[in-house]
């Protein structure tokens, strides 16, 4: 089977099923639930995971980018409208609600991440609009303008702080983003010569279009409609905010000495290279490489890459996240080594020349080979002395760098 096609069975057997279960079949709603919890944990045991595309012009990609986008509007009066109809059991009430939940926060959320990473405008309104469906609109100006730019460091409110549970976390970072998303469009319209109240600031359409899609939900589901919408945003809003949780938590970066940070590196998220779950979530776990190529489409990213990787895949994270002792005991020594490991790097390893182009140099002589002399110093290594043909060993690159501290968080485990 292709790759893109068990991203596309994956993600859409429990929208059909969440379909059956508001439509026709109550328990089908059970079915999508199983199919995101238990189903997704077992089958993470059992599948690999995706290999990346090696075809960057390939469209199916975003062609099920725009299939789920459209499934998830679909799906939202679909679902309320059965679940204030009053014609569902407890129990199937109980799994449609929870599976649409789920199916929100697992696939919707990671495909509209996806969307409003393209460059075409008409995928990132999709992706825009799926995230102002469920009043979390101004994740699109805080993720690509506060978190992409300062994730591992105080200024990103998305990034966890040393040792904070997931549950001091969530309203920090709801209303962190939601203010410093806002601050920088308001610096955006102020280098145009705007005010913040230009029609060209963003958040009148986040908030704008939350308040369409509540008034809209009431419209067609009443006033019960409206409150189930609220609930279903809020735990959405949780879980798109619990992935930044569980993705950075205790990575930092760190200062150099120019006072600068360090650049982003592939060391500064987690990762959860499970087969089941990285097609579910589009490749979501694979983040260390998301951070380093943002553009770079979910299809084209590599699970396997050498990279700080969880112990389990993202759903178990996302269950043990919500117990803070359980978590802590699990995650701090592994992120503590790895802060180590970056810290050992700063301290140690050469600096990291730029690399410049070579000038064409006029044809010269070529002079006699020097003979290399061998010696031997008192640690019984060989040392080469005298000029070499050719250019010298290259100094180490990022990548080298983030691949050894993958390898110690890999250790750790």
């Amino acid at each position: 089977m292709p790759v893109i096609a068990r991203y596309a069975t994956v993600t859409l057997i429990p929208f059909v099923l969440i379909v059956i279960g508001a439509t026709l079949w109550g328990g089908a709603a059970a079915l999508a639930l199983l199919w995101l919890t238990l189903i997704a944990a077992g089958m993470d045991t059992l599948l690999d995971p995706p290999k990346p595309s090696e075809n960057p012009s390939d469209p199916w990609a975003d062609r099920l980018s725009v299939v789920l986008g459209i499934a998830h509007l679909t799906l939202l009066p679909v679902v309320l409208v059965a679940l204030a109809g009053g014609g569902l059991s407890l129990g199937a009430w109980l799994a449609l609600f929870l599976a649409t939940a789920s199916f929100f926060g697992q696939v919707s959320h990671p495909n509209a991440h996806e969307l409003i990473h393209r460059q075409n405008r008409g995928l990132r309104a999709l992706g825009a609009t799926v995230y102002t469906s469920v009043g979390f609109g101004h994740h699109v100006s805080a993720h690509r303008l506060v978190h992409h730019r300062f994730v591992g460091t105080e200024d990103d409110p998305n990034t966890p702080l040393p040792g904070e549970s997931f549950w001091a976390y969530l309203p920090r970072a709801w209303v962190g983003s939601f203010q410093s998303g806002l601050a920088r469009e308001e610096e955006r319209l102020d280098r145009k010569d705007l005010p913040a109240h230009s029609v060209q600031n963003p958040y009148l359409l986040w908030v704008g279009g939350a308040a369409l899609s509540l008034g809209l939900a009431m419209w067609a589901a009443g006033f019960v409609g409206g409150v189930l919408l609220i609930l279903l945003a809020l735990l959405t809003g949780a879980q798109i905010l619990m992935s930044d949780y569980i993705q950075h938590y205790g990575l930092q970066r760190l200062e150099l000495d120019n006072g600068r940070m360090e650049p982003v590196g592939a060391h500064h998220s987690w990762n959860a290279p499970k087969g089941f779950s990285s097609y579910l979530m589009l490749n979501a776990p694979a983040h260390s490489e998301h951070h380093m190529h943002p553009d770079r489409p979910y299809d084209r990213l590599d699970p396997g890459a050498d990279v700080p990787t969880l112990p389990y895949s993202m759903p178990v994270m996302a269950m043990l996240a919500t117990i803070p002792a359980a978590w802590q005991r699990v995650m701090d020594r592994r992120a503590l080594r790895v802060m180590e490991a970056a810290q050992h790097r700063l301290k140690h390893a050469p600096p990291i020349r730029p690399r410049r182009p070579v000038r064409a140099e006029p044809a010269a002589e070529t002079p006699p080979e020097p003979v290399q002399e061998v010696v031997q110093d008192d640690t019984d290594s060989k040392v080469v002395k005298g000029p070499f043909k050719g250019a010298p060993p290259p100094a180490p690159t990022p990548d080298d760098v983030d691949a050894l501290l993958a390898r110690v968080a890999r250790a750790s485990d």
